[in-house]
């Protein structure tokens, strides 16, 4: 009897040939652990996308940092002039104001010096008669009075004006429109660039 042949109800015969076919006994392939042909493909395609992306990217990121970088040394720059601009303005008022007070002291002094000199000969005549030091007092409450706008920029050029609100440049104000005018540069050139681009 053929083997794996059976014939009425009898069970198939357990011959250790059973799974012969007519070649003989198929040879069986065992596959290689790790991956297909496809998938080293697959995954030597997906990292090099990976790495170009994050090339392209850290390079993208670069620039800007850069751009930024500019960006900020440029701002500080003009803050730099501005300040600058600011010092100048403040040295020339006070130049002006220092000018105006040596004139105004030069004048007092003048009026002054021919209050006393016209005073002369009332100086120790006698009993009760002023002296000298009460004269030239006199003479300069007088003329002090009378110039008093002369002695404000007097002390104006030495610093006092802003203590007693004086009519000098307010520097706080004077600061915030420097610094507002240039955020307004920096914010006008942002957007011509963006405008170019």
């Amino acid at each position: 009897m053929a083997a794996g042949m059976a014939f009425g109800n009898s069970a198939p015969d357990d011959s250790p040939y059973a799974d012969e076919g007519p070649y003989g006994t198929p040879v069986v392939k065992r596959k290689k652990a790790g991956l297909t042909r496809r998938g080293k493909v697959a995954v030597a395609v997906a990292g090099v996308t990976i790495v170009g992306a994050g090339t392209i990217w850290w390079n993208v990121h670069q620039a800007g940092v850069e751009a930024d970088r500019k960006e900020a040394t440029a701002l500080q720059i003009q803050m730099k002039q501005l300040e600058l601009e600011e010092m100048r303005i403040r040295n020339a008022q006070a130049s002006t104001d220092k000018q105006a007070a040596t004139a105004s002291a030069g004048r007092l002094q003048a009026a002054v010096d021919k209050c006393v000199k016209d005073s002369a000969d009332q100086i120790g005549k006698g009993y009760g008669s002023p002296s000298r030091s009460s004269v030239v007092a006199d003479c300069k409450q007088q003329y002090e009075n009378s110039d008093a706008s002369g002695m404000k920029a007097a002390g104006s050029a030495w610093g006092t004006g802003e203590d007693e609100g004086g009519g000098g440049i307010n520097s706080s104000a004077l600061l915030g429109l420097v610094a507002g005018g240039g955020l307004a540069v920096a914010l006008f050139a942002r957007k011509g660039k963006k405008a170019d681009a």
